[in-house]
């Protein structure tokens, strides 16, 4: 690995954070504000703690899902920023902990569009368009959509980011700094 055994920090070796993860502070940036407008996410969420079993209707909301999936790109984008000592492993375990909420999120926010339609208002204003104005409709129903194409790229540097981790401490557990 060519870094020593540290004695003071419990015999871990400390490697430099690889550039990919260190990029990630600006990802991490850029999909919280994502998220938070595809969700609406409020500034200050609340959990329901009174029971164990309290969570099982919070975690179906897509909205929690996504205020939870941004607070762990808060916690990234702190690991992210050079000169904040961290683990491989902690890197690791977030990136896998962001991976549902985000791989569901384009599909989810679609679901959360939809229930929040005013269907009379869209089809009033279908009606009253002119029929040579395309507006902001896709023209075909498998058209991609450019916003979750980027989004797609931005979670692709997520997962880019934490090979390169596992790559400099060649699968072990070490502290990045």
């Amino acid at each position: 690995m060519g870094d020593q055994p540290d004695p003071e920090h419990g015999g871990l070796a400390t490697v430099p954070k690889p550039d990919e993860l260190l990029a990630l502070h600006s990802v991490t940036t850029e999909m919280f504000a994502i998220l938070r407008g595809w969700f609406d996410v409020a500034d200050h969420v609340t959990l329901d703690l009174s029971e164990v079993d309290s969570a099982v209707a919070e975690l179906g909301d897509p909205q929690l899902v996504a205020a939870m999936a941004m607070r762990k790109l808060q916690a990234l984008h702190l690991l992210a920023t050079p000169g904040v000592r961290t683990t491989t492993d902690v890197v690791v375990t977030i990136v896998q902990d962001l991976q549902r909420a985000l791989l569901q999120a384009p599909s989810m926010r679609l679901r959360v569009a939809a229930e929040t339609a005013d269907w009379d208002a869209e089809l009033a204003s279908l009606a009253n368009s002119d029929e040579g104005s395309a507006g902001t409709a896709p023209q075909a129903t498998d058209a991609a959509d450019p916003e979750v194409d980027h989004f797609r790229v931005l979670h692709a540097l997520l997962v880019a980011a934490v090979e390169a981790v596992v790559q400099s401490s060649e699968g072990r557990i070490c502290y990045l700094l």
